[in-house]
C-alpha cells in the first residue's frame, strides 16, 4: 500500500525545530549596564551562553550563543535589534583535520 504523498514541512523550516546561533552583539553606551542577556532568558525560551566579551565605557561587544526553538531564537534576535543592539552572525572558519 502506498502512502499518500503530501507536502511535509521540513524540520529546518519549522518554527518549533531546535536552533542554535552564535552571534556578535554590539551594545551602544546607553545599554552597557542593562542586563540584556538576563532579560533574554526571562522574555524568551532560549538558553544563553556567553562565549567572549569586551566591555568599556563606550561599547560592549559580546559573542553569545542562543539555543532554543527557531521561533524563540528569531524573536530574541529581533528584540535585541529593536532595543538598539547591533546583531551579526559569527562567521566560523574552522579547518578540521
Amino acid at each position: 500500500m502506498k502512502k499518500a504523498k503530501g507536502k511535509k514541512q521540513s524540520a529546518s523550516t519549522r518554527a518549533d525545530s531546535p536552533a542554535q546561533r552564535r552571534l556578535w552583539l554590539m551594545y551602544p553606551p546607553k545599554l552597557i549596564t542593562t542586563p540584556v542577556v538576563w532579560e533574554l532568558g526571562r522574555k524568551f525560551k532560549v538558553v544563553t551562553n556567553i562565549r567572549q566579551a569586551s566591555v568599556t565605557d563606550e561599547i560592549g561587544i559580546v559573542c553569545l550563543e542562543l539555543a532554543g526553538a527557531r521561533a524563540e531564537v528569531k524573536a530574541a534576535i529581533n528584540w535585541m535589534e529593536k532595543i538598539g543592539i547591533k546583531v551579526e552572525p559569527v562567521e566560523i572558519n574552522v579547518i578540521e583535520s
